[in-house]
């Protein structure tokens, strides 16, 4: 935890105290068989970049790695909704492990969908083909908030489940857990909807903050709580994402936001995992995003990575950061461009490679496996 994470916490619990406690998920250590304990993936390249050390080999992984871009995966999924794929356990460690046999890539990212905590809480919400998230009801007044219902422990088990299935078959290859980030969630929820601009919770913030708070509270804890399910299983990182926090200012996610984000990662920091925090535009918000704790920070394709680290103070290390438009040039701008990147990913205490957002839906899987085989050919020195 860097020094500003400490002297943010007066700040951090200021805020808290004028709303409820995290409700908090059954705390506990990590099993004594969980992967980080265990043998299997302290010393992974993965994990050893991510706390900061040497690796073996130039670790890389890539988000959205499981989906679209797959053949496979469009197999498996024939016929069945994106939220049921997600809830299905065999089904959804199936689609973690594809791309992991398919690419050697130096982790798995745990398939599911940013929505799944709010699915299994009840709430009404659906993926519309085209669109993306829509609820049945947005919710936008202290009434609405005051009706959510509440994510259970039970409730999680078909992502327990799943999990324990994917770490049973990666053996010495990290999974990583996921969660969309309390503003992402909540978001989605006051628009009911995906929006270019996210008007309605932005100015939620300012016309209605008690509204507001009570919201982003409520999506920290269901974040919260999704991520302790998955490291718990078995998970060995989680990365939280905060797909859209690039909508807003620094004052108003310092204010409005960084707490509840890490409201969301007091549910896990116990466990001892690495923890992660992305998100896409927000170069000027990286600082903040890394004070409200975690061990370290994705990088989207807008930004290099000696420049983040010099905003960074070289604190953490950096993950990142690929453009997914490169994807299809010839290889030999695709080339220069990953070692470009692996280069100024150097400057940082640790750099594991991904690109600066998701896999686009048509990317050649031929083009992501010749990137893995690029990138473990560089020494790691």
């Amino acid at each position: 935890m860097t020094l500003c994470r400490y002297l943010l916490q007066p700040i951090f619990g200021t805020i808290r105290g004028m709303t409820s406690s995290p409700a908090m998920s059954p705390a506990g250590a990590l099993a004594a068989d969980h992967p980080l304990l265990d043998g299997r993936t302290a010393d992974s390249p993965l994990i050893t970049a991510y706390r900061g050390g040497k690796p073996s080999r130039r670790p890389v992984w890539f988000m959205r790695q499981a989906g679209r871009s797959l053949p496979e995966y469009l197999k498996v999924r024939e016929g069945v909704a994106m939220l049921d794929s997600c809830l299905r356990p065999e089904l959804a460690s199936e689609i973690t492990l594809q791309p992991v046999r398919r690419h050697d890539v130096d982790a798995g990212i745990f398939f599911s969908d940013i929505v799944i905590p709010l699915k299994l809480a009840g709430v009404g919400v659906d993926i519309v083909p085209g669109v993306g998230p829509v609820l049945d009801t947005p919710v936008r007044t202290a009434a609405d908030v005051a009706a959510l219902p509440q994510l259970t422990w039970e409730s999680l088990e078909p992502i327990r489940e799943a999990v324990r299935l994917t770490v049973a078959e990666l053996g010495s290859t990290p999974l990583i857990g996921f969660a969309g980030a309390p503003f992402t969630l909540a978001a989605y929820m006051v628009e009911g909807r995906p929006s270019r601009d996210h008007l309605g919770p932005r100015t939620m913030m300012h016309a209605d903050p008690e509204t507001w708070n009570a919201l982003a509270n409520w999506a920290a804890d269901a974040s919260g709580m999704f991520l302790q399910a998955q490291l718990e299983a078995g998970a060995s990182a989680a990365q939280l994402f905060d797909s859209w926090a690039g909508s807003l200012g620094l004052a108003d996610y310092t204010r409005y936001v960084a707490p509840a984000s890490a409201r969301a990662l007091d549910h896990v920091r116990h466990l001892g995992a690495p923890l992660i925090h992305f998100g896409t535009g927000t170069s000027e918000l990286l600082v903040a995003m890394r004070d409200v704790g975690v061990d370290v920070v994705g990088v989207d394709y807008r930004l290099p990575l000696d420049e983040a680290n010099r905003r960074l103070g070289g604190t953490v290390p950096l993950q990142g950061n690929i453009d997914p438009a490169l994807l299809p040039a010839p290889w030999e701008i695709l080339e220069a461009h990953v070692r470009d990147v692996v280069a100024a990913g150097s400057a940082a205490p640790g750099h594991v490679v991904n690109l600066g957002h998701g896999v686009p839906p048509e990317t050649d899987p031929a083009v992501l496996t010749r990137v893995v085989e690029l990138i473990h050919s560089i020494s790691p020195e």
